[in-house]
């Protein structure tokens, strides 16, 4: 199964790709990975996995083992962001009320086969700016499109 990565720059700046990425099977989340293994336009790069998500939307968690599902007690923050039902749609300046966790499904920390999209920032460049590697492919699909 293919991934989709996002790859984000420091301006802010995000570039999607789809890829089979056998590399990046068994690797952790705030690995660092080598851009040449992603895709051979981007040797000399060095990008960091900083989140990833399965088929169902599971976020992986750096704090959970393995590979698989786990029901795990949460706070706010990243998998958390539900409202206890006495709100409503009362609007505060605290939106997240204090001492509310609840038990959340997240996915482990290591990518497997079963993640569908992987986050990553860059680390390092390389020669080529990521806008001109990534504009050569929307120029080749705009020509496919126009014939």
């Amino acid at each position: 199964m293919a991934f989709k990565i996002n790859i984000s720059e420091k301006t802010g700046k995000t570039f999607n790709l789809e890829s089979e990425g056998e590399e990046l099977v068994g690797k952790e989340l705030h690995d660092k990975v080598d851009g040449k293994d992603i895709l051979p336009d981007l040797a000399g790069y060095e990008f960091e996995i900083t989140g990833a998500s399965d088929k169902a939307g599971f976020t992986a968690m750096k704090n959970v083992e393995g590979i698989g599902l786990n029901r795990v007690l949460l706070s706010y923050g990243k998998g958390m962001k539900k409202k206890p039902r006495k709100e409503g749609k009362k609007k505060s300046s605290k939106n997240k009320p204090k001492g509310l966790r609840l038990r959340k499904t997240v996915r482990g920390k290591v990518i497997s086969k079963e993640i569908s999209q992987i986050n990553l920032k860059v680390l390092k460049e390389g020669s080529k700016k990521l806008a001109e590697i990534f504009s050569k492919g929307e120029e080749k699909v705009k020509e496919e499109k126009s014939e």
